[in-house]
């Protein structure tokens, strides 16, 4: 199991590209079931999690070719209509498989996701809400079956903002008969991205990126070209590590304007910040004592407000801020397995129900820690960047689900930072 080693202390400097959005690729590799003719997406990233999804796509049938960051679909000749229970229990974004296959076939049979390290992200409103359309559910041995001769249009309010619900019921939505509206609809620009590529598919899809989406359905979609949007998780994650080393570096391929909540937090903390239309400059000077970065307090919830995934990257920049912040988690409920681990390194934090109670120390010493999901793996290598002396972080196939070789990235920038492989000497 391969492992990261991280001689921290230093500043970053220099310039990194932004990889594709990981969780705009999912839900749009899954579009290419909604018709026989091929699909193209660029700018796709190499990740643990796209991997997966196309092994699950091509095990459905799917035609796939993988070629750089480019990925060529062709679902003309789909022979088996299944998400097998070995494959969804790895990525819960597996569930997404399930609206397409119900529109474009009528039917389809999906494993339940199972559980989950952050807390529990159950699938009601997908159901409740393709039932709503029609669709004949029932659960058996831990599957999803759904049967539909034609989804039909309905106004769908669920009970909770949920991004995979969302994506699911409007790429169902595009095949049904009629209008459909999804009220309480998840905003982020992930959504956006696979309504952008659905359109260029033909589908008629107005207000994502809103909480109100209105799908006029059509009898059939054709192939298209789409190119995937640069990860804002990614991006803040960067900037994160600057503010946090020092240093300056000048990001490229991003899109500041889906980072408000983030950039405005970083700003608040003492970082400076320049942005154009897709790069972000960030500079922080290397200070001790009371010239440290100022502790900010952050409150997760839903897009446009600070993401989930950026709560560990922040707890980690606040451990060195000069002062105590607070960090509340209000989305998953098991969203601070990180903080012993960052405690390992000598960070200062306190659980006290949903939040964190963060009081910034002047340094952290470098410890072996373990990553225990994606974005606490982020905030892990935050810390070890800024602990003096070597971190050791195991575990780090988390990362590499959602990061496309971070290490290669941080390394260009100045850290002293390798990938040790299984087998191999600490």
């Amino acid at each position: 199991m391969d492992r990261l080693v991280i001689s921290g202390g230093g500043a970053l400097t220099g310039e990194v590209a932004v990889s594709g959005a990981k969780n705009a690729t999912l839900p749009i590799l899954c579009a290419a079931l909604l018709t026989g003719e091929p699909v193209q997406l660029d700018n796709v990233p190499r990740l643990r999690d796209v991997a997966t999804m196309v092994k699950l796509l091509r095990q459905i049938g799917v035609q796939v070719e993988h070629s750089g960051d480019r990925v060529e679909l062709s679902a003309h000749a789909l022979d088996r209509l299944e998400a097998p229970y070995d494959l969804v229990k790895t990525m819960r974004a597996s569930i997404l498989v399930l609206g397409p296959l119900l529109a474009r076939f009528g039917e389809a049979r999906v494993s339940l996701p199972g559980g989950c390290a952050i807390g529990p992200r159950p699938v009601d409103q997908h159901i409740k809400g393709l039932q709503a359309m029609g669709a004949a559910i029932e659960i058996e041995q831990g599957y999803i079956i759904a049967r539909a001769q034609r989804l039909r249009g309905a106004r769908i309010v669920t009970d909770m903002v949920t991004v995979t619900g969302t994506e699911n019921l409007m790429m169902a939505a595009v095949l049904a008969e009629g209008q459909t509206i999804l009220e309480n609809a998840a905003r982020e620009p992930e959504i956006v991205d696979l309504a952008e590529a659905l359109v260029g598919m033909g589908a008629k899809i107005s207000g994502a990126g809103t909480d109100c989406i209105s799908i006029e359905g059509v009898p059939r979609l054709h192939g298209t070209r789409h190119r995937v949007m640069p990860d804002r998780i990614e991006t803040g994650t960067f900037l994160c590590a600057v503010a946090a080393t020092g240093g300056e570096v000048f990001v490229r391929g991003a899109r500041p304007a889906t980072l408000d909540a983030v950039v405005e937090k970083l700003r608040e903390a003492g970082a400076a910040l320049e942005a154009g239309p897709d790069w972000i400059r960030i500079r922080v000077a290397k200070t001790r004592g009371n010239g440290r970065l100022k502790p900010v307090s952050v409150r997760t919830s839903e897009y446009p407000a600070f993401p989930t995934d950026m709560q560990a990257q922040f707890m980690a920049l606040n451990s060195i801020a000069h002062g105590t912040s607070r960090v509340t988690e209000t989305i998953f409920e098991n969203r601070f397995m990180h903080v012993a681990e960052l405690n390992r390194l000598g960070a200062d934090i306190e659980i006290e129900g949903i939040t964190a109670i963060v009081n910034g120390v002047e340094s952290l010493s470098g410890a072996s820690v373990m990553a225990t999901d994606l974005r606490a793996s982020a905030g892990l290598v935050i810390g070890a960047l800024i602990a003096e002396g070597d971190t050791t972080i195991d575990r780090i196939y988390h990362l590499d689900r959602g990061y496309e070789q971070m290490e290669k990235k941080l390394a260009g920038l100045g850290a002293r930072i390798r990938r040790v492989a299984s087998g191999e000497g600490r």
